[in-house]
């Protein structure tokens, strides 16, 4: 890795861990306030609202300022947020401070995946990029086990403890080895917001929130899966979670290689149609215990492979707002954790099993296509029309 990338890395690292470690707290959260576990639940949709307010409005604010300083300051909102949680005195406080730190997220990512592309040698964009969603990878992997450990044996407190101290790391070295960048705004507030009146924008938009949504699908109900229809121990989920984080470290790769050799957008198509394979799979075969295991770590790669592929595809399409593309994708990608979580708890609050929720996303993934291949013919309608 590129030393100047490692600062974008470690960002991802900080983030990947406070957005998914948060669904191993939250028992420990609610007994320590004295709350349900659903109402617990609700700091996990506050940090995804805050990602999708914070992702476009921080960009439109930053975009006349040099992108090294940019990431410094979101950076350091996330350390300073995310202290605020560790020392919250009420779920109420928390609630807010999870608000407060899910709005750099997105911004950071959008930023950083524009920064990443520039630092990148010719030709190997995506995968520079790739590099930067390492860190998310790595968190789910390692670090998201181990603060969820540490809150479970010690104190969730001291979990936010982890994540702020790596916020503190990222901003020291995004100082120490990021280099400054031109501002490369090459217009306005009004001209960067017209990226929403084109059309191949809102297919990308859809094609995150719809077609990885079919991830979260999946993956929101994951533990009663394993639990009730591969019967595992509940003691085996931790471990079965990091067999998915070793998946999309591996899918990392795949999705930065795989956008750098081939159009961004055939990539969403192959990716997204063997997610929807593979849900289907998994409905069918999860009570396999090996089978089931090996579709975990399947279903984990293709789930991040997608990220790559569609980061480049709006930093292409965006033009002069590719920052404010970039962030939309991300905002665009927790809308798809909340309709995922939605959708897929239907047909198990309906009263079929938890292998369900697969079917479920193996539709949304291929509804994820359907966008994939409408933006494709609307690329090559607009390419006709300029020649």
């Amino acid at each position: 890795m590129k030393k100047n990338l490692i600062p974008l890395a470690l960002g991802g690292l900080g983030i990947g861990t406070t957005e998914f470690v948060m669904m191993g707290l939250l028992p420990d959260i609610a007994k320590d306030f004295n709350i349900s576990i659903p109402v617990a639940g609700h700091l996990i949709s506050s940090y995804a609202l805050g990602v999708v307010i914070g992702a476009p409005l921080l960009v439109i604010i930053s975009s006349n300022f040099e992108p090294k300083k940019v990431l410094i300051a979101l950076m350091a909102m996330f350390t300073i947020f995310n202290g605020f949680s560790a020392f919250a005195p009420t779920n109420t406080a928390l609630l807010i401070a999870r608000l407060l730190s899910g709005l750099p997220h997105g911004a950071f990512f959008g930023v950083g995946s524009v920064v990443a592309s520039r630092l990148a040698e010719k030709g190997k964009q995506a995968q520079a990029i790739s590099l930067m969603f390492a860190g998310l990878t790595i968190a789910n992997l390692l670090v998201v086990p181990i603060g969820t450990f540490v809150g479970h044996h010690y104190s969730w407190r001291y979990t936010f403890g982890i994540v702020t101290l790596i916020g503190i790391i990222t901003v020291i070295c995004l100082q120490l080895w990021l280099p400054k960048l031109p501002i490369s705004r090459a217009g306005n507030i009004k001209s960067e917001l017209a990226l929403f009146k084109r059309t191949e924008a809102w297919l990308i938009i859809l094609i995150t929130a719809i077609g990885t949504g079919g991830l979260f699908a999946w993956i929101s109900y994951i533990a009663p899966l394993m639990t009730d229809v591969s019967h595992f121990s509940a003691n085996m989920v931790s471990y079965i979670m990091i067999l998915a984080g070793l998946g999309m470290v591996v899918g990392n790769v795949i999705g930065g290689k795989l956008a750098d050799k081939m159009e961004p957008a055939k990539a969403c198509i192959i990716l997204l149609f063997a997610m929807a394979a593979t849900l289907v799979l998994i409905y069918s075969f999860s009570g396999i215990q090996v089978v089931s295991l090996t579709l975990t770590f399947i279903a984990g790669a293709l789930s991040i492979a997608l990220a790559t592929p569609i980061q480049i595809l709006m930093i292409r399409t965006a033009r002069e707002a590719e920052m404010l593309g970039a962030a939309a994708t991300q905002a665009a990608f927790n809308v798809g954790n909340a309709l995922g979580a939605f959708f897929g708890g239907l047909p198990i609050a309906a009263g079929l099993g938890y292998n369900s929720p697969s079917m479920v996303g193996a539709v949304m993934a291929l509804t994820g296509t359907l966008f994939a291949w409408l933006l494709i013919k609307k690329q090559k309608s607009v390419a006709v029309m300029a020649y």
